[in-house]
């Protein structure tokens, strides 16, 4: 059995922001986590204009070392079987941010976050939506508000053309880690 933290890493359909996350798993795995990849059906299947998917599920299983976790059905044992010490949402959609404040469940990030969080563990998450400053807001509100919930700073990507977008800082996923395992929020949230 491997003294490695376990670290679930969840991505959802934020396609523009994965040249810049998914580096940040090898980081993770070069820093010593056994990272555990988790993908939306969506995220996972979907070829667009930023790459094609297969693409990515094999870049990601060859960094990570395992299968992507990419229904509802597989990442439901989350929970029961403790897979994870930390649970790491990069980049978090708007969708999926409203989905967890409203205890929605019917991806397979949002279902690895609610088992997850069942366990009292802590769940990291890197925002990246264009309405974080406005329908979204909420959300990222109610969430902040949530027992064992952190976030990633974050910071306005392009306030002249996208006022209410938020993206956060992808290269600050590993010390928001390492707090996040300490029971802390890094600082400042927002940039």
């Amino acid at each position: 059995m491997s003294d490695k933290i376990k670290l679930g890493f969840a991505m959802c359909g934020s396609f523009c922001t994965f040249s810049k996350v998914i580096p940040q798993m090898q980081v993770l795995v070069d820093a010593g986590y056994d990272v555990m990849p988790v993908m939306s059906e969506y995220s996972s299947t979907t070829d667009t204009r930023f790459g094609k998917a297969a693409d990515f599920v094999e870049r990601i299983e060859s960094i990570c070392g395992h299968n992507i976790i990419n229904t509802i059905v597989d990442a439901e044992p989350i929970g029961p079987k403790k897979l994870f010490d930390l649970m790491l949402i990069a980049p978090c959609t708007g969708s999926t941010l409203g989905k967890m404040a409203n205890g929605i469940n019917d991806t397979a990030v949002t279902m690895a976050a609610k088992a997850h969080l069942r366990n009292l563990r802590p769940l990291l998450i890197a925002v990246s939506t264009n309405d974080a400053l406005s329908n979204s807001a909420r959300n990222i509100g109610q969430l902040m508000n949530a027992r064992n919930v952190y976030f990633v700073p974050m910071c306005q990507d392009d306030p002249i053309k996208k006022p209410a977008s938020v993206v956060a800082d992808f290269t600050q996923i590993l010390p928001a880690v390492e707090s996040a395992l300490q029971g802390a929020q890094l600082q400042p949230v927002y940039c």
